[in-house]
């Protein structure tokens, strides 16, 4: 969960400022307050997620030490390739995030066959990531969505229309589980380059590979 923190600092001959900072992760913010607190300059701090809901600094702390338990700080990247000849696709979708203070990666591939374009199997992997995400718990937070496709991307941040009905079909899959899992979306388009782990997993579903593995990242 990322933040930015509104802070009127007070100096010790009482003059005050307002400032506002970069947005950043909330371990990070919590920590930067409780330092100012510790030095007797914080008059006032306020945090605003990604949705501009303000948060105190005893509800953010609460609220974090809340969902240590549970998934968090998720990023997803997800592809999807389509094989014209074969009429099949592959899916693919690299899950990370932190848990009981340890990091983890989920990968996860599967070849279907009932959809007609690549831009469907792109729609197809997202929701792909979706169900994984069901089946980790995550909900009621910010995930990064990640991928190659400038039409996923766009159209469901709502900057490119979408014609195709079949899209718009996989468009409102996406929205109505996202809104089942509470989940807040951030989407960004990255180079194939930079997608190319569930690049890779997408080409290794075509190939009928079959992929489902967690790991701990460990640093």
């Amino acid at each position: 969960m990322n933040v930015k923190m509104e802070i009127i600092y007070k100096t010790s001959k009482g003059t005050e400022s307002r400032f506002t900072s970069d947005e950043m992760r909330a371990p990070k913010a919590i920590l930067i307050a409780e330092d100012l607190e510790k030095m007797k300059r914080l008059k006032d701090v306020t945090f605003y997620d990604s949705q501009d809901t303000s948060w105190t600094l005893k509800e953010l702390k609460k609220f974090m030490k809340g969902i240590q338990t549970e998934p968090h700080n998720v990023t997803v990247y997800f592809d999807g390739g389509f094989d014209l000849k074969r009429k099949k696709s592959g899916l693919g979708c690299a899950i990370y995030y932190d848990q009981d203070g340890k990091s983890f990666r989920l990968r996860k591939n599967a070849l279907i066959e009932e959809l007609e374009t690549n831009n469907e199997a792109e729609y197809a992997a997202l929701h792909l990531a979706l169900q994984e995400l069901e089946l980790l718990g995550v909900h009621h937070l910010t995930v990064a969505f990640i991928g190659d496709s400038q039409v996923v991307i766009n159209q469901l941040n709502g900057e490119w229309p979408c014609y195709e009905e079949e899209l718009n079909r996989w468009a409102d899959r996406i929205e109505e589980k996202l809104n089942q899992l509470g989940i807040r979306p951030e989407y960004e388009a990255v180079s194939r380059k930079k997608n190319r782990e569930a690049d890779h997993l997408a080409s290794q579903a075509l190939e009928e590979i079959e992929i489902t593995s967690t790991i701990e990242i460990k640093s």
